[in-house]
């Protein structure tokens, strides 16, 4: 038997490294690798896709409980790949699991156990959504900052590890419950199938817990140090995730317009409410369109109601 490698390479065949351990497959998938490549390298494939060869490296050799190396890493890629691999999860996994759940048990209402594991379930998902949107809300952008060159006085990598919890362990209570206290009836082959699926999505969830604690927060604070060190960082304020608002980025009369066209006024409407030209609102219009890359009246509307710039009474209904 062929004697397992301490490292996996990037002149290493990729069938290869996938036929010595199949967990490389969710790391190509979270890269954006396609299959069909062939007996392509490892470095071929990888570039062939604009993936950062030694960052596919750290985080397969990661996976797979090999020696990771010290090279350094693409931030850009890692991301890519953490954010792939939160949509995942919560678009593809943990609802897959979910209509499983329904199938095996009775969620009729007549059993209060299969009720509570369901809801036991669904509250956890909303954890899992939770945790991750604080990532890419305030983490990830927080990191593409450093990546621009500047520091945050305010927030450090070392604050996201201080409360960095793996979320994968409630799903294991919810798996030991089943297996303890749910009575199997005729047909059980479903709940089986839904336990192998919990099992697989725990451990892949302590996997990726573990790639951003060993893997991406190192990274991440090197370049601080880095940018520490050569004196080079720029400093801006505020804990990231806490910019200024669109709403502030808008003038007055920006914000009055949008006001407008959510109540449903024409350009002419809005002109002679304001007392402006038709020409000048249309002017404001296309401003508006520019910062907030919103490009429709519903959109605007919306962005109305959500940033208080109308009530919802105020909004003309079709």
């Amino acid at each position: 038997m062929q004697k397992k490698p301490t490292q996996y390479v990037g002149t290493d065949k990729m069938r290869e490294v996938i036929n010595d351990n199949g967990a490389i497959l969710f790391v190509m998938s979270r890269f954006g690798i396609p299959l069909g490549f062939g007996d392509k390298s490892v470095e071929e494939v990888c570039s062939a896709r604009g993936v950062d060869t030694a960052t596919f490296l750290a985080v397969a050799n990661y996976v797979c409980h090999n020696a990771v190396g010290g090279a350094e890493i693409s931030l850009e890629s890692l991301i890519n790949y953490l954010r792939r691999a939160h949509t995942w999860f919560l678009d593809f996994n943990l609802p897959a699991i979910r209509r499983k759940i329904i199938e095996a048990i009775d969620c009729s209402g007549k059993d209060e156990v299969a009720l509570l594991i369901l809801k036991f379930y669904d509250e956890y998902v909303s954890e899992v959504r939770a945790h991750m949107q604080h990532e890419e809300q305030t983490v990830f952008p927080y990191v593409d900052s450093l990546t621009k060159g500047f520091l945050n006085r305010n927030y450090s990598i070392d604050q996201f590890t201080a409360k960095h919890n793996h979320i994968e362990a409630k799903l294991s209570d919810l798996k030991n419950v089943i297996i303890r206290y749910y009575p199997q009836s005729d047909g059980g082959e479903l709940l089986y199938s839904v336990l192998f699926d919990i099992i697989n999505c725990e451990r892949d969830l302590d996997s990726h817990c573990s790639v951003e604690d060993e893997v991406f927060a190192p990274a991440v604070r090197r370049l601080e140090e880095s940018l520490r060190r050569s004196g080079e960082g720029l400093y801006e304020e505020g804990a990231p995730g806490e910019s200024e608002s669109s709403t502030e980025q808008l003038s007055q009369r920006e914000a009055e317009i949008i006001g407008c066209i959510a109540k449903g006024m024409t350009s002419k409407e809005i002109a002679d409410k304001l007392c402006l030209s038709v020409h000048t609102v249309t002017t404001h219009r296309r401003n508006i369109t520019s910062k907030l890359q919103i490009h429709t009246s519903a959109g605007l509307t919306i962005y109305a109601i959500t940033n208080h710039l109308v009530s919802l009474d105020e909004i003309k209904l079709a």
